[in-house]
């Protein structure tokens, strides 16, 4: 989720970053990782953007990782190949605070291959950097300030001032998801106005896909408990059940915890159960 929104931040707001990295609002549009000629290593966790001249290769971690260092050499590597002319600059920004050492990585090394890239720490990065502009204020409470809380209480006061509320509320939305990472969630409630980032495309995403994790485990929790039910019916006819046969009951899909239901009340012995659910194996 935290990959997703920094993702959408650097789409959506690509001015802003090119300023934070080039010192000015270059005209950046995204390079998708399939024009590179290979499949991507893990497109969820980065993002590419390009003009006539450069390439800007940002990838957002909130856990340290071993491969990065040879994540962002096969990455140079690409662009080359796709834009041999071009220059690239690479940075990986760790949003949450670790003691790894994996962050403080900046090159990949082999005998005979050498390659170097930036790392942003944001923790250590000061907080006031990312006020001055829209795209960046969701990153301003992972800085480095004396106080996240009043930090994230600078950021909401710049988030009203946005006239365009479309930009407002995905800003809104953006901020509380990442001020999860150091704030706690009745802190930034208090803090971020929730009707403004409701109309945000981000908390329309996340609220969806709520809604879809609920109904499945809605119905995931509904399949368990037909199935203790089912087991305990088995129980109380049969006795206890081996292993090996719960462990098939248990395995059973709706429909067939159904039909096992009907027909286990004519069961009088295990071999019957046994014989039943055998005849169920192309169906498991």
């Amino acid at each position: 989720m935290f990959d997703n929104v920094c993702k959408f931040l650097a789409e959506s707001f690509s001015a802003d970053f090119a300023t934070w990295f080039f010192g000015q609002p270059l005209a950046l549009t995204q390079l998708s990782p399939s024009e590179l000629s290979l499949e991507p290593i893990r497109a969820d966790a980065l993002i590419l953007l390009t003009n006539a001249e450069v390439v800007l290769h940002l990838e957002f971690q909130t856990e340290a990782e071993e491969q990065i260092p040879f994540r962002m050499l096969d990455y140079r590597v690409r662009v080359y190949r796709r834009f041999p002319h071009k220059q690239m600059r690479q940075v990986v920004i760790y949003l949450k605070p670790t003691g790894s050492a994996l962050v403080y990585q900046q090159e990949f090394a082999i005998p005979g291959t050498r390659h170097t890239f930036e790392v942003i720490r944001l923790w250590e990065q000061p907080s006031e950097q990312f006020l001055q502009t829209p795209g960046l204020l969701p990153f301003a409470a992972l800085g480095a300030s004396d106080s996240s809380e009043n930090t994230l209480n600078q950021v909401a006061r710049k988030i009203e001032a946005i006239s365009d509320l479309r930009t407002q509320s995905n800003v809104s939305a953006a901020s509380a998801i990442l001020a999860g990472l150091v704030l706690e969630k009745e802190v930034i409630q208090r803090l971020l106005r929730q009707d403004i980032m409701r109309e945000s495309v981000i908390y329309q995403d996340i609220w969806q896909e709520g809604r879809q994790e609920g109904r499945q485990e809605g119905r995931q929790e509904g399949l368990n408990l037909e199935r203790a039910l089912v087991v305990r019916q088995l129980t109380w006819r049969l006795g206890t059940l081996p292993q090996k046969l719960e462990n098939k009951v248990q395995s059973l899909s709706h429909s067939q915890l159904e039909r096992l239901g009907e027909a286990l009340l004519d069961f009088i012995q295990l071999s019957e159960l046994e014989d039943w659910l055998d005849s169920q194996v192309n169906n498991l």
